[in-house]
């Protein structure tokens, strides 16, 4: 398809529309897991909290770094998926495939986007002597944008998204202290419990497109597996993530009471999303997909940043 489009929509009006769908609000998913690495990282257990000076602008970093990639990913997800989205009813009337807005517009903002977050990158080199953002920005930048791809050849599609969004604790952590990576297992678990946590709710979500999937001769574990297969394998990765995320709160002596009653939490609310997911199927998803995972995001940031505070 063109990248031009006899449609020309205002400045204005095409940024609000690539806002409605992209859905910044969606980046609740992983930015909590992102803000409660940086403190992780940054807290070695002697100096106090108040007395980290550079803190307050890395975070800052961070979250406007994460806001960035996150746009280009799902900028770029819209613009390889704009066919198939045109021929799938559920997509057809997204921005891109109905036509209303230019491929070659969402292209610009991207590489805006991209720009933007690689001078942040950039900064941590410039303002804090951190020059490994900056190395890893750009593989990053590109494991992010090519996640949509995977449907095409592989059923492990959901693991390429889940690792997107797992990226953020360790990206965060590299931002603020590169040698945390290996001083802290925790990190690690937390990333994998990212990872197998979304690569579960995308397969629940993914059962929306089964039928279009198959006709389309794409991969998923819903086309591969149908309808029942998939919501078990959805349980598998959540009991995983489950078991990664006890074995976090356990390693690292900084969570305590707090983290441990969201872990606790977590673990209703997935259970709750599963078995709405196993009456309702796709019918609510709003509550199984973006209410329960937002809020599982939510706890867990909070509560555990709590912890790390609190041994200050």
């Amino acid at each position: 398809m063109a990248w031009t489009s006899n449609t020309t929509t205002p400045p204005l009006r095409a940024l609000r529309l690539l806002a409605a769908d992209i859905k910044l609000a969606h980046s609740v998913f992983a930015l909590p897991f992102a803000i409660l690495a940086a403190f992780m990282a940054a807290k070695n257990g002697t100096v106090p909290f108040f007395e980290w000076s550079p803190f307050a602008g890395q975070l800052a970093l961070i979250i406007l770094a994460m806001i960035f990639a996150r746009t280009v990913a799902m900028l770029a997800n819209r613009l390889l998926d704009r066919e198939i989205d045109r021929r799938n009813p559920r997509t057809a009337g997204r921005p891109l495939p109905s036509g209303r807005l230019a491929p070659g517009t969402a292209l610009r903002v991207l590489l805006i986007c991209a720009a933007l977050f690689m001078l942040i990158c950039l900064a941590f080199g410039i303002l804090y002597d951190n020059w490994w953002p900056a190395i890893l920005g750009p593989p990053v930048l590109l494991w992010l944008s090519a996640y949509a791809l995977f449907k095409r050849f592989t059923w492990l599609c959901h693991f390429a998204l889940g690792s997107a969004l797992a990226i953020s604790p360790l990206a965060a952590a590299v931002a603020i202290d590169p040698a945390s990576l290996g001083r802290q297992p925790a990190l690690w678990l937390l990333s994998a419990m990212v990872l197998l946590w979304v690569a579960g709710f995308d397969v629940i979500y993914a059962l929306q497109d089964l039928e279009v999937d198959r006709a389309e001769g794409l991969h998923s574990i819903p086309a591969k597996l149908g309808h029942t297969g998939s919501l078990w394998f959805s349980r598998l990765l959540h009991a995983l993530a489950a078991a990664a995320l006890v074995a976090a709160a356990t390693m690292d002596d900084r969570f305590g009471p707090l983290f441990a009653a969201g872990v606790g939490i977590v673990l209703l609310l997935l259970i709750a999303e599963h078995a709405t997911a196993a009456r309702w199927g796709t019918t609510k998803l709003a509550l199984t997909f973006f209410t329960l995972n937002g809020v599982i995001s939510c706890i867990l940031g909070a509560l555990g940043v709590l912890d790390v505070l609190g041994g200050t």
